[in-house]
């Protein structure tokens, strides 16, 4: 479905991503992760033709989106961060005129309602102002929108977003129902519920992307690579900051007390026990340790992670 060679975007002298290359199949359900300002928003964009590239290709469905005409935008379905909605208006009105303007007609758009409210959990709503819906319906509306022409590619901005944990639920079961019919690419700071709700995850980090797979993959490499140990210890008057520092398999720590007795997490490719041997030996003694290994935030974490601290 999506083709991605060397995607490149410059701002002036600001790099927003860089050289990205990645492949997408027809009805998958993909994940962008990353910090703010890592890119996500800026590719999504450039997939949904509302951003030119500075370099690199892009073909979606067969067509390349530098030579596609303007008609081709009709193949896509796009949701911003901040649904645009028209709140004086009807859910039905709404979807109605939003068809129209996408080259729909009238009637196309009639025959297509039912199936875009129930896909979206909409049904008994079609006639309800839109001012007067709950923050999890104007985002199901929201989508319904970007949905109301049959596009082959869906584009969600932090669909979840601001979702309290019930709305979060609906909202997975709303985005599973939408790849029966089409491709979807979503992005959102709720790592876990990117993981159960996505077939793949892409993990942008400044601008470039470093990681990609499903949940078990990016664990499997972490695992290969780095370990999250959180440890308590009496540092004895002993500097463990600087202890850790000189040990080269320790990419990045981070002290949470800074007291004598200090719990401290650190990230490493070394055993846990070949770690805590060495702070033994250099007279620091450890009280409690922690492998977390599992979760999709220390992935996340390890994935991302800077130079030693």
């Amino acid at each position: 479905m999506i083709e991605v060679q060397n995607l490149s975007r410059f701002y002036a002298n600001n790099t927003a991503i860089s050289d990205l290359t990645f492949k997408i199949q027809d009805n998958e359900i993909v994940g962008f992760l990353g910090l703010n300002g890592a890119g996500k928003s800026t590719t999504l964009k450039i997939l949904a033709c509302l951003l030119e590239a500075s370099s690199g290709e892009v073909t979606i469905d067969g067509e390349n989106l530098a030579t596609a005409n303007v008609t081709f935008r009709s193949k896509i379905g796009f949701l911003p961060e901040e649904p645009p909605l028209y709140k004086e208006m009807t859910v039905s009105e709404f979807l109605m005129y939003l068809g129209q303007l996408r080259g729909k007609s009238k009637q196309d758009i009639l025959a297509n309602l039912p199936s875009v409210l129930k896909k979206c959990q909409l049904q008994g709503h079609e006639h309800q102002l839109i001012s007067q819906m709950s923050l999890g319906y104007r985002k199901r509306v929201g989508i319904a929108q970007a949905i109301i022409h049959s596009p082959k590619l869906v584009i969600l901005d932090e669909p979840i977003s601001g979702l309290d944990p019930y709305q979060i639920v609906e909202m997975r079961e709303v985005i599973r129902n939408l790849s029966k019919d089409a491709t979807i690419l979503l992005s959102s700071h709720n790592l876990s519920e990117v993981a159960e709700t996505c077939d793949r995850l892409l993990v942008l980090h400044e601008g470039k992307l470093i990681a990609q797979g499903t949940t078990q993959e990016l664990s499997s490499t972490v695992r290969s690579q780095q370990r999250s140990i959180e440890l308590t210890v009496h540092s004895n008057g002993v500097d463990v900051q600087e202890v850790l520092n000189a040990i080269p398999s320790v990419s990045k720590t981070v002290f949470h007390t800074s007291d004598s007795i200090c719990d401290v997490t650190i990230y490493t490719s070394d055993p846990t026990t070949s770690l805590v041997r060495t702070l033994i030996e250099k007279g620091i003694d450890v009280s409690r340790v922690i492998n977390r290994l599992d979760e999709l935030e220390e992935i996340f974490l390890s994935l991302t992670q800077g130079e030693k601290q």
